[in-house]
């Protein structure tokens, strides 16, 4: 390799993986085992190596570092604010997605000693009038017990939300994410639009509207209610695919 003779940053590839957990939005962090930040929580990630692609170091240091496998990524963007690493000058490439947690075993490996799904109403964001999660800078308000967020993932993870906000914006185009199982109600999807959007869809239009556009197709089986079966739905083709 020819010799450089400017400086250069190092680069790092971070991953922010949204679900929904005990019906409210969650974060995969893991907890880090060395310095800088030991034994606070950060978006999974890490240094990429000398010609390796991006996106391939973003799945590398996922899988060392929680063992998850085989996601569909988006990049949100590249980060490198000098003072954003007590190390020197880092930026950061980092991508999200939304996935399905059942069947996800995340276990803790390489430097992380612990992963965890967070939710996001325990992290110390700066929130609107909802009290939810804005696309702005986080606030500098006290954090919760026992939370400390390392470098500058806190606001990583509020851009990334915004973004898959606005990615996902139209509930009723088939998603490039798995927002449900491979089946489902539509009470389920309906119930995850809403908790990412934090507001109320009608009921009647939504469901309507869905199935005229024909992006689902319902089952022959159907899921057992309180009060009266659901019917089960998929997406066509099985699971949602992209624009």
């Amino acid at each position: 390799m020819p010799a450089y003779k400017h400086p250069r940053p190092a680069v790092t590839a971070d991953v922010a993986i949204f679900t929904m957990h005990a019906d409210d939005l969650a974060v995969l962090l893991i907890r880090r085992g060395e310095e800088p930040f030991k034994g606070a929580w950060a978006l999974p990630g890490g240094h990429v190596e000398p010609g390796e692609p991006l996106e391939r170091a973003a799945h590398r240091e996922l899988e060392e570092e929680t063992g998850v496998t085989g996601l569909r990524l988006e990049q949100l963007g590249a980060y490198g604010d000098p003072g954003r690493d007590p190390r020197g000058h880092y930026v950061s490439v980092v991508y999200y997605t939304f996935v399905v947690a059942e069947g996800l075993r995340p276990r803790a490996g390489d430097d992380a000693v612990e992963v965890a799904w967070h939710p996001l109403r325990t992290l110390p964001f700066g929130g609107g009038a909802d009290g939810r999660p804005t696309p702005a800078r986080a606030s500098k308000r006290p954090r919760p017990p026992g939370v400390e967020i390392a470098f500058d993932h806190l606001q990583l993870i509020e851009r990334a939300l915004f973004r898959l906000r606005e990615r996902m914006d139209d509930p009723l185009r088939a998603s490039h994410f798995n927002v449900v199982p491979r089946t489902f109600t539509l009470a389920e999807l309906q119930r995850v639009y809403e908790v990412l959007h934090n507001r109320t869809f009608d009921k009647r239009n939504f469901r309507a509207r869905l199935l005229a556009r024909n992006l689902i197709e319902p089952l022959s089986d159907v899921k057992t209610g309180r009060h009266r079966p659901a019917r089960l739905y998929r997406w066509r083709a099985f699971e949602p695919t992209g624009d």
